[in-house]
């Protein structure tokens, strides 16, 4: 009986984080085309089968949406960068740096829209954990770069770093405009010339995970 009961549970709680997952996703798409202020919780309601009292049942309100999207790929990123900086050879860690926020970039353009645009809707807490996690996200790629060139200024770096996320983070123009193959290759290519580093494209090393406000 008690199994049972545990297994019931368990089901339950699956259910009920991947019906939080599917309103992510789709408050991804609504708020990116709408705006944060054009987001209404009924609609997104309808955009997974359901009613919109029933989106109270995950959030209460859409600003905990806009926190739980900004916020959520915020750490994704932070958290690959840390693991992609492991890499002990100093090239390949900054192809590997490449590598994951190109793939993050070309699976999740409507996260970059939505953080461009609506980062100043996020109540005073969370955009502050937002802005703590950036600069350490930036700090990673700055020490694997001056870590690459030892005579590289901690400014110049920082440059090089602010640049390659100008054109990763050029996705929402181009995807679905361009092949997935074509925007690879060229956004790797062109990231790894402006950080200084040669030799193969980081896209062959690039995986492909789920989408980045979803992490593990």
């Amino acid at each position: 009986m008690g199994q049972r009961s545990d297994g019931t549970e368990t089901e339950r709680s699956r259910l009920k984080a991947e019906r939080r997952s599917n309103l992510l996703d789709a408050a991804a798409e609504l708020v990116a085309a709408r705006g944060y202020h054009g987001l209404r919780l009924e609609d997104l309601g309808a955009a997974v089968g359901i009613s919109g009292p029933a989106v109270y049942r995950h959030f209460p309100n859409k600003e905990a949406v806009l926190v739980e999207l900004l916020v959520g790929v915020s750490e994704y990123l932070h958290r690959g960068g840390e693991n992609a900086a492991t890499e002990p050879d100093p090239a390949a860690r900054v192809r590997a740096l490449v590598g994951f926020h190109l793939t993050f970039a070309l699976t999740s353009p409507r996260l970059i829209e939505i953080q461009f645009r609506d980062l100043a809707n996020l109540p005073d807490d969370a955009r502050h954990r937002v802005r703590s996690l950036q600069r350490a996200y930036v700090e990673t790629w700055v020490r694997a770069l001056r870590d690459l060139d030892p005579s590289r200024s901690e400014e110049d770096a920082r440059i090089r770093a602010h640049a390659a996320f100008g054109l990763l983070n050029s996705t929402p123009h181009s995807v679905g405009r361009v092949p997935v193959p074509v925007l690879e290759q060229t956004l790797s290519t062109m990231s790894l010339t402006a950080l200084g580093v040669g030799g193969s494209s980081a896209a062959a090393a690039a995986t492909h995970p789920s989408e980045a406000r979803t992490p593990s």
